[in-house]
This record gives structure tokens, sequence and C-alpha cells, in this order.
């Protein structure tokens, strides 16, 4: 590659870094107006944290809990590493 292609790609590089940083902050304060308007709350929570503990506390395992629920083994296993650190 000779210096002149180089320093093409070096600087489409940059450009591409500086477009994603600004449309990255283009959404942050998006989120941060909506927010402060009350629009923007975030996602439905698919997991019912207190009955997963519940279930954990009668005895049953991760694989139980995730049937029962119908949740991901997955989920189960982060709400209850969170209740761990909690």
């Amino acid at each position: 590659m000779i210096p002149s292609q180089k320093l093409q790609l070096h600087m489409m590089g940059a450009f591409a870094e500086f477009e994603l940083a600004l449309i990255r902050k283009r959404q942050a304060d998006g989120i941060a107006k909506a927010r402060q308007k009350g629009v923007y709350k975030g996602g439905k929570r698919r997991i019912d944290r207190e009955r997963v503990t519940a279930l954990r506390d009668e005895g049953l395992g991760p694989s139980a809990i995730s049937e029962r629920m119908g949740v991901s083994r997955m989920s189960v296993h982060r709400r209850l590493n969170a209740r761990a650190s909690d």
C-alpha cells in the first residue's frame, strides 16, 4: 500500500469514528429530552424479580424457574446473581 492510500484510509476511518460519535451524542440528547418529558422509560421488565427469588427460596433450580416463568435460564441466572450481590 502506498503512503497516499494509507493516508486516505486513515482519514476515512477518522471521519467514520467522528460521525459515529455525533450520532451517539444526538441519540443520548434525544433520550435525555424524552426522559424529561416522561416519554422514554426504557423497555418493559420481562421477568418478575420477586417471583424468581421466591421460587429459588422454595428450592427450585434455575432451569425449573425458567420453565415455570417462560423466560430463559440466562435471565434467571442474571437475577439470582444480582440478588447475591445486593
